[in-house]
């Protein structure tokens, strides 16, 4: 919150019990007073990704695991992944144990285009688990993509990637 955005106070009514929960919370969390928890919590409901429109720019993260062992899913992901390439920053694999494998895919751009990616995956039969997780961004334009760098996926295959920097990183 910039120190400028102005602040308004309203009242909040809360059961004891669920009063007692709430201080417990935010007392683990670490938060000074409860308009920090409130804010955030309310945040949080806003950027839902069932609450977002579908022209929305956002960047975000798809989490999947999934069982390596079902027949062509694996291949079945990536295929699906390569359909969403201009929407996908990178993609981390990890191995959970001999049967799973956890999956953060970062992703930008419009909301529509990474909810259908997000539930071409989770529909997957062998997907245990896939979640899609947004914040809004700001649209980048296409001097951001001027400069491709290779992005290797561990599967043998080397992709053309698009991405920007920060500043610092630009002026070394």
């Amino acid at each position: 919150m910039s120190d400028k955005e102005e602040l308004v106070r309203f009242g909040v009514s809360f059961p004891s019990q669920l009063i007692g929960q709430f201080d417990a919370f935010i007392e683990e969390q670490g938060y000074k007073n409860r308009s920090e928890a409130i804010r955030d919590l309310a945040r949080k409901v806003l950027l839902e990704p069932t609450r977002l429109g579908s022209d929305e720019f956002v960047a975000g993260t798809i989490v999947v695991v999934y069982d390596h062992h079902v027949r062509e899913l694996p291949i079945v992901l990536m295929d699906i992944q390569h359909d969403y390439h201009h929407d996908i920053v990178s993609n981390m694999h990890v191995h959970l144990n001999h049967d799973q494998c956890l999956e953060v895919i970062v992703v930008r751009g419009q909301m529509g285009t990474l909810r259908e990616l997000h539930e071409r995956i989770q529909i997957q039969k062998g997907v245990s688990y896939a979640e899609l997780s947004v914040t809004f961004a700001e649209p980048q334009g296409t001097e951001a993509h001027a400069h491709g760098h290779g992005q290797n996926h561990g599967h043998g295959h080397h992709h053309g990637s698009r991405h920007s920097h920060s500043r610092q990183e630009d002026e070394r």
